[in-house]
């Protein structure tokens, strides 16, 4: 994280639809509903993949209780509800971005697109780097439409789903 600094303010945004939101630093008081966001985000990508076995929907609280420790957590939020979230952390120079998850009623307005450029913005590393299914279309047009590029293909948890690890070279 740059210069080991947290956010000091929010930050506001305002999409072409007319979403106020405002983009925060999440607390491990967040963790429940983050939980319950990515849930249903993520139920998107089981339905699609045939895999309601998928790490996302399976993570329990404790255990993204215990990310905050390590994990810089992003919360989009519009009218005292979260609507969004995105998680990092960097090691060895790499920055490695996880689990971006809009509630399923405001996806393609927008807020995907500020989670990934606000959370960018607080790392200095030497590359950023993600992993999204083979079949996630919409997903993999986001990351590449921010600079990102697939560098590598593989098998995702018991084989059955695809995925494409993508990074961001940052100069």
């Amino acid at each position: 994280m740059r210069d080991g600094l947290r956010f000091a303010q929010p930050i506001l945004w305002l999409s072409a639809l007319d979403i106020h939101m405002k983009i925060l630093q999440a607390t491990i008081s967040d963790a429940e509903e983050i939980l319950g966001l990515q849930k249903l985000a993520y139920r998107i990508e089981a339905e699609r993949y045939n895999d309601y076995s998928i790490t996302p929907l399976m993570q329990t609280l404790e255990a993204i209780k215990n990310q905050f420790e390590d994990h810089l957590f992003l919360k989009a939020v519009s009218e005292n509800m979260i609507i969004g979230s995105v998680r990092a952390h960097e090691e060895n120079g790499t920055c490695y971005i996880t689990r971006l998850a809009v509630y399923p009623e405001m996806q393609n307005r927008g807020i995907g697109t500020a989670l990934m450029e606000e959370i960018e913005k607080y790392y200095n590393p030497v590359r950023f780097e993600l992993f999204v299914g083979t079949k996630s279309e919409n997903n993999i047009h986001l990351y590449k439409k921010l600079g990102y590029r697939i560098f590598k293909t593989t098998k995702y948890g018991c084989g059955n789903i695809e995925i494409f690890y993508m990074e961001k070279i940052v100069e």
